[in-house]
């Protein structure tokens, strides 16, 4: 598929038609695709990337949210069966990891568009996530989004940005917290977990549990930061980890809290 062929699913902000590789991003909850521009621009040559834009935020505002999991899903992967023409990537950060993983499965068995890695981040492995109903108490809801700090606080003083984003917040924590995650081995692509050290969501023990999900090789990499570790300054950490795995070659990674390598 050309990436100038219009879809709604997916933005490419810095087109790359020679890229011989495809990273595709897959926001967090809240998220929407210009976040992960940065990681898109920041890509190694030779390698496009490409950010799921979710229905009910900016450029679709107009469309109503999904919530849940197969609303999703479904005509996510079969909007990505068009990017067969070159290998893909997939790298989903918090409820992304979920909805890049369930992505992945639809896709997989049925041979369509299987990406060649699936990279999770800041999510526990299916066998450790738990339901949570946050999405029931806009309180709750509210100070979990403060505290993990995906927004800046400057932004989150501003009058009306609480009340404009809360029905993409609650419709979004209603489908990670009711969403129910199979737990045997369901994919056959190499998985690569990002967590970051200080995160209150993913310990080293949640995100190794993501290695019971795949029949293929599982690596663990733990950056510096929290939840949203692959902001700025650690961005340019996750960037050069991700370039080194693209180019498949050695890299000084980062360490584990227990100060071992993960790379």
């Amino acid at each position: 598929m050309s990436t100038d062929v219009p879809n709604p699913w997916l933005r490419g902000y810095f087109p790359r038609p020679s890229a011989a590789r495809r990273v595709v991003f897959f926001p967090h909850g809240g998220g929407s695709a210009s976040f992960y521009r940065p990681l898109a621009r920041d890509l190694p040559d030779g390698v496009e990337g490409m950010v799921v834009q979710y229905p009910g935020r900016e450029d679709r505002i107009g469309e109503p949210c999904c919530t849940d999991m197969p609303g999703l899903v479904e005509p996510l992967a079969k909007a990505l069966t068009q990017l067969d023409d070159k290998p893909m990537w997939f790298f989903g950060h918090s409820m992304g990891a979920s909805v890049a993983h369930e992505v992945t499965r639809l896709l997989g068995p049925a041979g369509e568009a299987p990406p060649e890695r699936l990279v999770v981040s800041g999510r526990p492995g299916p066998a450790r996530q738990r339901p949570d109903d946050k999405h029931l108490d806009d309180e709750r809801l509210w100070a979990d989004v403060c505290q993990l700090g995906g927004t800046n606080a400057w932004l989150l003083q501003m009058p009306g940005l609480r009340e404009m984003t809360l029905p993409v917040l609650r419709a979004d924590y209603r489908l990670v917290g009711t969403y129910r995650a199979g737990t045997g081995r369901d994919l056959s692509v190499p998985v690569s977990v990002c967590y970051g050290t200080e995160d209150p969501e993913v310990d080293a023990v949640d995100a190794a549990a993501w290695s019971q999900a795949t029949s293929a090789h599982t690596d663990l990499t733990a950056f510096p930061g929290g939840h949203f570790y692959l902001r700025e300054p650690a961005q340019s950490e996750l960037t050069h980890w991700l370039t080194g795995r693209l180019h498949d070659r050695p890299q000084h990674a980062p360490t584990d809290p227990a100060g071992r390598n993960r790379g």
